[in-house]
């Protein structure tokens, strides 16, 4: 079991959604946090204000997980803030709504895009934090891909195919950074929230939580707290798993 009180996080892409709730609940569990967003300062400033009126430690800082060197700022943050790193949720991402038979309107720039921050940036990140990790003696990497790198649907294909490359990248990454370090996904289904009902429209958004809450064994869909249960059973208890990859998605894609 890693002891979450005392420890030191970083949750990219943490100023909503399934971020948010992870570093609220590592922040509850005792963990010094850094909210990182891109472009949400005020969001993240607001869930930092929160932590810390709860008794937590938290601080916010900017990074574009597209940028190498914002993300080994990011990581460098965490160490010079709180003195250590212990945990890494690699949760920023981001797509383009394209549907699958558009092969046109998939640009380099929509390559670029996604795969800058929903692929590099895992990357970079975690080879950033590796070295503080591996000096600490321990540590838990977990990454946010989805189902679509599973099962290839989703929002378009450059968004399915980098999802795919994170479930790929880490078993790799696992190979190499243990013993010290533990890397493992969540594939999240559906998830509930504005993110989602941002792409598909209000209309679509509802029939489609309605299809998917109805196809799934466990009924309803993902929500950013469930998510974020998943997240901290990898980096809590599951100290002899690593490589693995967990989907949440109530059984839907079975």
């Amino acid at each position: 079991m890693m002891r979450i009180e005392g420890k030191v996080a970083v949750v990219t892409g943490s100023s909503s959604g399934v971020g948010e709730a992870t570093a609220e609940l590592l922040a509850s569990l005792g963990a010094s946090v850094v909210v990182n967003y891109h472009s949400g300062a005020e969001a993240a400033e607001r869930i930092v204000g929160g932590i810390r009126d709860g008794g937590g430690n938290a601080v916010a800082v900017q990074a574009d997980m597209r940028k190498d060197a914002d993300c080994r700022r990011l990581i460098d943050s965490a160490v010079e803030a709180f003195g250590a790193l212990h945990i890494l949720v690699n949760n920023a991402g981001m797509t383009h709504f394209i549907g699958h038979d558009d092969l046109e309107g998939v640009t380099d720039e929509v390559w670029d895009d996604i795969l800058g921050a929903n692929l590099r940036g895992v990357f970079n990140c975690t080879r950033a934090a590796a070295p503080h990790m591996k000096a600490g003696g321990e540590g838990a990497v977990v990454n946010v891909a989805s189902i679509a790198g599973i099962g290839g649907g989703g929002s378009s294909i450059p968004y399915a195919a980098s999802k795919a490359a994170v479930i790929v990248m880490t078993k790799s990454l696992a190979r190499v950074l243990g013993p010290e370090i533990r890397v493992n996904t969540i594939a999240p289904g559906f998830i509930e929230g504005r993110w989602l009902r941002g792409g598909l429209g209000d209309e679509d958004y509802d029939k489609a939580q309605q299809r998917v809450s109805a196809g799934a064994p466990l009924q309803g869909v993902a929500t950013p707290e469930t998510c974020a249960d998943a997240i901290l059973a990898l980096i809590e208890r599951n100290v002899f798993v690593t490589g693995h990859t967990v989907t949440v998605d109530g059984g839907w894609s079975l």
